[in-house]
Order: C-alpha cells, then sequence, then structure tokens
C-alpha cells in the first residue's frame, strides 16, 4: 500500500493519516459526542461475494498506539455484536428496560482498541446481496472473518504491530477459537514472506460460551434449572427415567415422550430470563415483573 513512499517520514505521515474519515462516527443520538477519541462505523468486503461485515471500531483512551486491538463477536449463532457495543462493554451502554445511554466506566476501550464485527453476514449491519451468499457453517464463517480482519488492518494500518486479541461469548465460543485457528494458518502459510502482514496474534477470550451443542444449549439449561430449583424433583425424575438427552443441533437423541417433558419445563421457566435467572424477562408487557 505504501510502496511509494521511498522516505520513512513520508511513509510515517501515511500510516498516521490512513484512518478512513468516511467510515468517522462524530456523534450518536441519545448517546454522546465523540471528540475525545475516535469511533468509526463501515462494512469489510468479502471479495467475490455479496456479502459485506459491519464493524464497528473504537479506539483506546489510553494509548491507541500501544494498547492492544481486542475483535467481539458476539454469538447466536444470529446475535448482532451491536449488543456488546450498546449494552456490555463500550463507551456508552443503555441498561435493560431503560431508554437512554449512559457512560460506561467499565467501558473496554478504556485500555484496548476495541473492533466489533458483525458475523456472519445477514446479522444486524451486515448483508449480503442474495440467498446464496447467505449460507454458512462455522468454518466459512471462520473463513469470511479472517477475510474481515485482514480488510479492517487495510484499512487501519497504523494498528498493525498492535497485540491482537480475539474474543466473544455465547457461540462466539464457536467464532473465536475457530477464527484463531484461521489467523494461526494464515501467518503459518505465510511466515518466510515477508511481504506479506501477518496479524500480531496474541491469544483469545472467551465467556460464557458454546463449544459442544452436545453438553451446551438445551441439556445444560435442563441441568443448570435443577439445581436453581426452577422445577421439582418428580420432573427431574422423569428425565432420568426416561434418559432423556437434548444435545445436538435439533436435539436428534431426544425422544417424543422427552420433547413433551422438555416443553413442561419450557412452560414452568416460561417467565425466567435465561440469561440471568434472578433478574427480569423482558417481554412485551409494559411493566414487566420480577419473578
Amino acid at each position: 500500500m505504501f510502496t511509494k513512499y521511498y522516505f520513512a517520514a513520508a511513509a510515517l505521515v501515511a500510516v498516521v493519516a490512513a484512518a478512513p474519515e468516511a467510515d468517522r462516527v462524530t456523534s450518536l443520538p441519545d448517546m454522546a459526542t465523540f471528540d475525545t477519541y475516535p469511533v468509526y462505523s463501515g462494512y469489510l468486503d468479502i471479495p467475490n461475494t455479496t456479502k459485506m461485515l459491519h464493524y464497528m471500531f473504537v479506539e483506546s483512551q489510553k494509548s491507541p498506539s500501544t494498547d492492544p486491538v481486542l475483535i467481539w463477536f458476539n454469538g447466536g449463532p444470529g446475535c448482532s455484536s451491536m449488543l456488546g457495543w450498546a449494552q456490555e462493554h463500550g463507551p456508552y451502554v443503555m441498561d435493560s428496560g431503560e431508554t437512554t445511554f449512559h457512560k460506561n466506566e467499565w467501558s473496554w476501550n478504556t485500555a484496548a482498541n476495541v473492533l466489533y464485527i458483525e458475523s456472519p453476514a445477514g446479522v444486524g449491519y451486515s448483508y449480503c446481496g442474495n440467498t446464496a451468499d447467505c449460507t454458512f457453517n462455522d468454518d466459512t464463517s471462520a473463513q469470511d472473518n479472517l477475510t474481515a480482519v485482514l480488510a479492517w488492518y487495510e484499512k487501519f494500518p497504523e494498528f498493525k504491530a498492535n497485540d491482537l486479541y480475539i474474543s466473544g461469548e455465547s457461540y462466539a465460543g464457536i467464532y473465536v477459537p475457530y477464527l484463531t485457528n484461521q489467523i494461526d494458518q494464515y501467518n503459518t502459510a505465510n511466515a518466510g514472506n515477508a511481504s506479506v502482514f501477518k496479524p500480531n496474534l496474541k491469544g483469545f477470550a472467551v465467556g460464557n460460551g458454546v463449544t459442544n451443542l452436545f453438553f451446551d444449549s438445551q441439556n445444560a439449561w435442563v441441568e443448570m434449572g435443577y439445581w436453581h430449583s426452577l422445577y421439582s424433583e418428580e420432573l427431574k425424575d422423569k428425565f432420568e427415567e426416561h434418559a432423556c438427552d437434548f444435545g445436538g443441533y435439533g436435539m436428534p437423541n431426544a425422544s417424543a415422550k422427552c420433547i413433551q417433558l422438555l416443553l413442561e419445563y419450557d412452560r414452568l421457566t416460561s417467565d425466567v430470563n435465561v440469561y440471568n435467572i434472578y433478574g427480569i424477562c423482558w417481554g412485551t408487557e409494559e411493566n414487566p415483573s420480577l419473578y
């Protein structure tokens, strides 16, 4: 990108000015005016497809030139990473049940440059132009995410030397290690080619991650529900009597009787917020109550 610059000073100026001003976000309604650190929002093209992955990027409030780049994925699959931006660890967050944002003293950009990617295409503001391109599996999503990360570095080459960490939650228990593996394989394959940029990958972190659908998801939810007294000993005995196994995509090992028992469990926990059983289950009613 900078082969035309033969003097170090000229190259340095080019790098410093590399961030795409067309993607710069100066303010967001009901949130803030971003005048103390830059925020960006834009798209990362997946070549030879109609897929475009949306990103939000917020520079560190501390030392952006040396602080790590931290990539964040929400899970689902199908959950927008804007949840992480707007309710979890962005610089401003909106609490559940509220209608306004407030400054987040625990924002991750107090110590890192945070890149939010909405994946796969079709999730959140990410999109694809035809139905065929919107068909995914874990491997193809990881390949697209690698392409998106490399495209992001072309937009922001000033961060190429920074340490890189990959993070996420829920189904990102799949996204994160799959992408980490893709980056590691890419770096290894290009180890001997000094002209190819290789992300400075240092590690990854996953919270509350889905790693294997035969152990996570419904099996884990039913098991946790019993130990938190969400259903009776009698129903627990019936699960065990019929050797109910709710693991795997589509629960292939669950008998008709077990599905019936699971529906009973779902009825008993229909007023429970599965992500916070002690919190409010936010529904369509005007004044949700705490159960």
